[in-house]
């Protein structure tokens, strides 16, 4: 077909290597060109979601469908790609600049996710390369057109009302798809596990199929008919599931039994198509109701679905019972601290294996948090357009003055000035570029954990629920500093990760971690102010508040010094405590109209004045995150001010 491009060899998509026999298709890739076809055939199952595909092989998947799409003989057009900086006007309306008798006018047009409905030509091709970090613009794009069966777009200048055509192409994570809106996933009916996809060259895919199939993209199949059998059957493959919400998978299910059904030119769908699509997105096929006298042999029932087992963090949780106390690593006291044993990873932190979970429904399995509202926009707190705002990440044709790439417009005024033949150095309008950012958080949270000062009398995340609240409800980008952790990867300094929220499976791996011997607590206050720097140089005016929340003892046994040589000169005394001091004197130096500090203390004996002290220096509060004897009036606790 002339509209797939040639394979990239570097994807391992391309040709095999001269002198050895092509390798036949294997059953993941005949399953993913069907499931192309029958999203390609049928518009209501326009959504194709893909999990645990490999990032180099996006480009070669979009390109085969795009070639499906587009069929035989003709160039296939470029995919819209979406990602976490699609806006509205972007999506559903293009201005034109027309020439008419009056002078220059400005016109709106359909944009590009509906320009195709109501048109002949192929379908176009919607990408998005990662389906949690798409836009909130995109994801309410996504639930309004796949699978709908007609679209109305009300803008000033444009009435628009069809049925639409683009085609989706997602991919995602199967550990992360608990997170996304169970809205979004439902639009998606074709769904296939794509872990371990080897992809042969398409033409080699497409000679696989029958010729039918693909001459049913362009000319279309008569729909077939779906009897209660069908309906039937179809509930004994979900399981009969009543606690999910809405029958959209039941749907799905059935559009796919009837596409493949008129695919094979068969007037009317079967169970035996419902077993064929399940067979074809990945769900595992329960055998049919039969007699008592027949007997079903072990060996043709499908092998059941790997189940998830419990998170590696699972054992810190209770932390009260006995069987926690053996399994806590045992330390020799004359152990040298600089010997550790190799870090291990916990859930999808730094080190830690991702989890791929089997199924085409792996939201249903997945352990993770989902937000309240993933597609509502969060309430804007900063003054100018949200476009000037965030990181630069590439650029585009300009569509006002604003924002200027000045480089890229100096850049493509160059290449035309000899066509122009102009004395002086033109810049046409064509010429503008306007830069394209990423978009910004307005609020941010930085945790420093100092896991030495929690035992197993407190939890310390009752007093940092009132923080994560926060931060959960603003969605807000999270810094965690992790201090006198357990078996880290060096014990004399602190280690952190970003989160884009509170909701990363880091965040909660990272509060029940074992505590360990060394306190690198003013290595972790110095990332700590230099992550706030970062922030408020980088964003600007966008950051508009931020927490610094402290939780630890003050008891800091590892100098400065030590943490960014690595190694120990002898006896440190007093000189961590005070290098945690001058560490945190430079965060109160700090603009204190957008930036909030607190220190959460342990109430531990003695020296249980220092987390006073630290928050002194700090310039901040201080909770007490547990009850203290003979500290605030009647023993309760409660904030103090200093």
């Amino acid at each position: 077909m002339s509209g797939i491009a040639p394979a990239d060899p570097a994807s391992g998509s391309g040709t095999s290597a001269v002198g050895t026999v092509p390798e036949e298709p294997d059953d993941l890739a005949l399953r993913l060109v069907r499931a192309l076809v029958c999203a390609a055939v049928e518009p209501a199952l326009g959504g194709v979601l893909l999990f645990d595909l490999e990032p180099r092989l996006i480009d070669p998947v979009a390109r085969l469908f795009a070639g499906i799409l587009t069929g035989a003989g003709q160039p296939a057009d470029t995919p819209l790609v979406l990602g976490a900086t699609s806006r509205d006007e972007d999506l559903w309306t293009r201005p034109r600049l027309r020439q008419g008798p009056d002078g220059l006018s400005f016109r709106i047009e359909p944009g590009p996710l509906i320009r195709a409905d109501g048109r002949p030509g192929a379908p176009p091709l919607a990408v998005v390369p990662d389906l949690t970090r798409l836009s909130v613009a995109g994801m309410r794009a996504a639930v309004q057109l796949v699978g709908a069966d007609v679209v109305v777009v009300e803008h000033t200048g444009l009435s628009h009302a069809a049925r639409p055509r683009t085609r989706w192409l997602a991919v995602c994570r199967s550990s992360d798809a608990g997170r996304l809106s169970p809205h979004l996933l439902d639009r998606f009916a074709v769904r296939l596990s794509a872990a371990g996809l080897n992809l042969p060259p398409a033409d080699r895919l497409l000679g696989r199929l029958p010729p039918a199939w693909l001459t049913a993209v362009s000319q279309g199949v008569p729909v077939a008919t779906v009897t209660d059998d069908v309906l039937e059957r179809v509930q004994e493959l979900l399981g009969r599931d009543r606690s999910a919400p809405g029958i959209r998978r039941e749907l799905a299910l059935a559009r796919l039994a009837r596409t493949l059904a008129a695919l094979d030119r068969e007037g009317t769908a079967t169970a035996r198509h419902c077993d064929a699509a399940a067979r074809l997105i990945g769900l595992a096929a329960a055998e049919p109701t039969q007699p008592a006298e027949t007997a079903i042999c072990p060996e043709t029932s499908p092998p059941p679905l790997p189940r998830r087992g419990p998170l590696p963090d699972d054992g810190h949780r209770d932390r009260g019972g006995p069987a926690n106390e053996d399994a806590r690593p045992r330390r020799d006291p004359g152990e040298a601290l600089l010997e550790t044993e190799p870090a291990e990873g916990i859930g999808t932190s730094p080190g830690g294996a991702l989890e791929a979970l089997a199924g085409p429904f792996p939201e249903d399995e997945a352990d993770v948090l989902r937000d309240f509202a993933p597609l509502r926009s969060p309430w804007q707190r900063t003054a100018g357009p949200a476009a000037a705002r965030g990181v630069v990440i590439g650029t585009r044709r300009a569509r006002d003055l604003r924002d200027l790439a000045y480089v890229r417009t100096v850049r493509e005024a160059a290449v035309h000035q000899r066509l122009r033949r102009t004395e002086r150095f033109t810049i046409s309008p064509v010429d503008l570029h306007s830069h394209v950012r990423a978009s910004a958080p307005e609020r941010m949270l930085v945790l420093v954990l100092d896991h030495t000062c929690r035992d197993e009398d407190w939890d310390w995340q009752d007093a940092l629920t009132p923080f994560l609240q926060w931060a959960y409800t603003g969605r807000a980008a999270t810094q965690v500093i992790e201090v006198g952790a357990a078996e880290p990867a060096d014990e004399l300094r602190a280690e952190s990760f970003a989160a884009r929220s509170v909701l990363d499976p880091r965040v909660l791996a990272a509060l029940y971690r074992p505590a360990g011997r060394a306190t690198p607590l003013a290595h972790g206050i110095e990332q700590a102010a230099g992550a706030l720097r970062r922030a408020f140089r980088q964003q600007g005016n966008g950051l508009a508040e931020a927490w610094l929340v402290v939780v630890t003892d003050g008891r800091g046994n590892v100098p400065l010094r030590v943490s960014h040589t690595g190694r120990v000169s002898g006896p440190v005394a007093a000189e961590g405590v005070e290098d945690a001091f001058k560490a945190a004197a430079r965060i109160s130096a700090m603009d204190r109209t957008r930036l909030h500090v607190t220190v959460v203390d342990a109430a531990r004996e003695p020296y249980g004045d220092l987390p006073f002290a630290l928050a002194d220096r700090l310039g901040g509060s201080v909770v007490e995150g547990r009850a203290a004897q003979g500290r605030g009036p009647n023993g309760e606790g409660g904030t103090v001010e200093r």
